[in-house]
């Protein structure tokens, strides 16, 4: 079985759990208690969506996220 990496995006709410997310499939997300729990629970989504659909990285790649500061009113 072949092995990939899928690039996930990792957030914390102000509850403290994990919100993690793979933007390389439409609605993939998931969450836990800890970044490990999140971390297992989005391996297991991102599998999901790999039998449903077929990923956007050939159509989209990538790039990275960074932080942007704005100026709010």
């Amino acid at each position: 079985m072949m092995k990939k990496h899928y690039p996930v995006i990792i957030e914390q709410d102000s509850d403290g759990i994990f919100i993690v997310e793979c933007p390389l499939f439409k609605g993939c997300r998931s969450y836990g208690d800890s970044l490990e729990e999140a971390l297992k629970n989005i391996e297991e989504a991102i599998a999901a969506c790999i039998d449903e659909e077929p990923p956007l990285e050939d159509q989209v790649t990538f790039v990275g996220i960074r932080d942007l500061e704005v100026v709010a009113p």
